[in-house]
């Protein structure tokens, strides 16, 4: 079982290995939108956004339901959120500790 998980964990981090990809969930983070919101917001063509969201979509990070015309998409798991937010708090101690180490550089 242990490998499965792994397995999963490893598709899972693919999944999110694209910057348009991570901006297009932290928009889903603030809530469902549909194509052309996205592509709006992101200011981008339609064609890299559904392309990125097909993406998210066979990985099940996202989900689309339809409504009329449109899709909406939103996040299958909302503690994606939370996720994003370790990441970026990750992102914030290695910057801590990068500036850290250059002031240290500069007073010897």
């Amino acid at each position: 079982m242990n490998r499965e998980v792994q397995q999963f964990k490893a598709e899972f981090f693919k999944a999110l290995a694209h910057p348009m990809r991570i901006r297009i969930l932290e928009v889903l983070s603030e809530g469902d939108k549909n194509v052309n919101e996205l592509q709006s917001i992101l200011e981008s063509e339609g064609s890299a956004v559904s392309q990125q969201l097909a993406v998210l979509r066979s990985k099940n990070v996202v989900s689309g339901t339809k409504d009329g015309t449109s899709v909406i998409y939103s996040l299958r798991d909302p503690l994606i959120k939370d996720l994003l937010a370790v990441a970026k708090q990750i992102f914030d101690n290695h910057l801590v500790d990068a500036i850290s180490m250059l002031e240290n550089i500069r007073t010897k």
